[in-house]
């Protein structure tokens, strides 16, 4: 019998621990089904799961027997049984010193061992074996001995040491926590940044303001700059300072330094009164953005750097300014973690089925809009043992408080979506339709991605569960222009947060981008560093002659509204 901790999730605590691992459309239509569904099977495939059982008495007769033994040798003190080196859940001590808890821990890695090997060998089909592992999975994260109080040998110190008053903050931070959505371990304390002082607090100013956004322009701080500004359009889903974490660690205020013009788009964060915002009026929003940071730098075009959903928009309106010849608009384009092609098999397939997608817009169309705190219950639930069970153990029983952590922090100030923009996200997730010429429509346009022939800069991160990178690769071969693909070693956000005083960071490169991704894998060379700046290079190539650096943001046409952050960043 084999340990079932072969290779940890988690086995610290760092940046990574903070993404996601679901993809974009999967989580729109899990965020409407309630979390109990991440611990029970669905009844279909517990039937399933049942009837594979009964026809292979063969194999549960040997697994229980495998089971049985181990069990007696961990009770007899004689298992070899032992987690991963680098599982953090048992690092202390006193799991391999404690004859119970070792006995504990080792009884439970036997059980799980023998339930995952049970619905390995089940003969299962692919979407039930996935829909089983990942319950199966979730159910022996949750009854692991390290969420146990009475087993966790921090959790009984710290009790000690300060005389239960960790055990009176644990509980304190558990009613906390189940008495408002997300209802999961508070990961950062609210208060531990403040929005325009330590994070998106880059100097700039609101220039524009409409129903649906507000378009900040940052001041410059080189003498000179590219004629050809930079906008940057953020995703639906959460607030645009992803771009903007605290400074040392912002993207706008890199660009800013290295001589671009930066104007970032910032979303109204929706409500009940927005719920018939869809792709077109976002569509329309980015053409408007486009058109006011044109005018205010006197530039024929800009240029566009999009991030995950947002970079969904953003190719959309290319392709339908292709299809009105006003492609000139712009003068090239980047996406970061964004997927165009959006074919998938394994979990993502097996979970998100049509009627789970149909179901997710009706409930979403009743309420008008999808919550952002309910999608980050579902971001906790679909990667537990780093987003639920590290923090359960930390907050409710050890009575700690979270470190503060600007991701985290921008993780947690949520947003809602339009229920109609949702409704559109899932039905074209359903039919993958941006591979298809003219399935999908922007602003009354066919879409055709092969349309769009601007020079393209498209980044994945090798680590993103979110936007698997050969997903975000696969842009290359959609869209008509020349691309130059970028994969960071780091995960969704921490690709994007990825500054160049990062010692850990590093990316891959290579001068073409044929069809296969692993075949550019192969080419691909490693740099040490962030990717920022070479895409600050490629960005100086197409951004147009040097010219003065504006005195400050805005234009006569465009007066300075109010200083950013701006409002809409505030907006809960």
């Amino acid at each position: 019998m084999s340990a079932r901790n072969g290779a940890p999730r988690n086995p610290g605590r760092n940046e990574e621990a903070v993404e996601v691992g679901v993809p974009f459309d999967l989580l729109l239509s899990r965020a409407t089904e309630g979390s109990w569904r991440n611990l029970v099977p669905t009844p279909s495939s517990t039937l399933k799961l049942a009837g594979a059982l009964v026809r292979r008495p063969r194999t549960v007769l040997t697994k229980g027997a495998a089971l049985t033994g181990e069990l007696a040798k961990v009770a007899a003190g004689r298992s070899e049984l032992a987690p991963h080196p680098k599982d953090a859940r048992y690092a202390h001590p006193a799991w391999q010193e404690n004859p119970v808890l070792r006995r504990a821990l080792q009884a439970h890695l036997a059980v799980s061992a023998s339930a995952e090997e049970l619905v390995a060998n089940a003969g299962l089909d692919e979407n039930s074996g996935h829909r089983v592992t990942l319950t199966v999975s979730n159910l022996l994260d949750a009854t692991a001995p390290s969420n146990n109080l009475v087993l966790n040998p921090k959790a009984l110190a710290a009790a000690k040491e300060t005389k239960g008053a960790s055990l009176v903050r644990g509980t304190r931070n558990l009613v906390r926590d189940l008495s408002a959505p997300p209802r999961v371990p508070r990961m950062v304390e609210p208060d531990a940044f403040e929005v325009g002082v330590n994070v998106a607090a880059t100097p700039g100013a609101v220039v524009e303001r409409t129903a649906v956004y507000e378009l900040l322009q940052y001041d410059a701080t080189t003498p000179t700059v590219r004629k050809i500004p930079l906008l940057l359009v953020p995703p639906v889903i959460n607030k645009y300072y992803v771009a903007d974490m605290a400074p040392g660690r912002s993207m706008v205020e890199y660009l800013v330094g290295q001589g671009h013009q930066v104007f970032v788009m910032s979303w109204r964060n929706p409500d009940v009164r927005h719920s018939a915002w869809n792709l077109d009026t976002y569509g329309d929003a980015i053409v408007n953005a486009i058109g006011t940071a044109r005018s205010i730098c006197g530039s024929e075009s800009v240029s566009l750097l999009s991030f995950c959903s947002g970079g969904i928009l953003s190719a959309m309106v290319l392709a339908h300014l292709a299809d009105t010849r006003r492609l000139a608009n712009v003068s090239a384009a980047a996406w970061s973690v964004t997927v165009l092609d959006q074919s998938r098999a394994g979990v993502a397939g097996a979970l998100l089925t049509p009627a789970a997608a149909e179901a997710a817009a009706r409930s979403s169309a009743a309420r008008g809009y999808l919550d952002g705190r309910v999608l980050a219950e579902v971001f906790a639930w679909l990667r537990p043992r780093d987003l639920i069970w590290n923090y359960w153990v930390d907050s409710y029983l050890m009575g700690k408080s979270p470190r503060p952590f600007d991701v985290l922090f921008w993780n947690a100030d949520t947003t809602r979506m339009a229920a109609s923009l949702h409704k559109d996200f899932l039905e074209m997730a359903q039919q993958n339709s941006l591979v298809h010429p003219g399935m999908a429509t922007m602003l009354g346009s066919p879409v055709d991605l092969g349309a769009v022939t601007v020079d393209t800069y498209i980044t994945g991160g090798i680590n993103d569960h979110l936007c698997p990178w050969e997903s975000c690769y696969a842009s290359t071969q959609l869209l008509g222009g020349n691309s130059r693909f970028v994969l960071s070693s780091a995960g969704h956000v921490a690709s994007i947060v990825n500054p160049p005083t990062n010692p850990k960071a590093s990316f891959r490169i290579a001068d073409s981008t044929p069809s296969d991704a692993h075949d550019w894998l192969k080419a691909a060379e490693t740099v040490q560093g962030s990717w920022w700046p070479d895409f600050s290079q490629w960005l100086h190539e197409h951004g147009g002659e040097m010219v003065d650096a504006p005195s400050t943001p805005g234009s006569a046409d465009h007066p300075v509204i109010v200083a950013a952050p701006g409002t809409y960043v505030l907006a809960t």
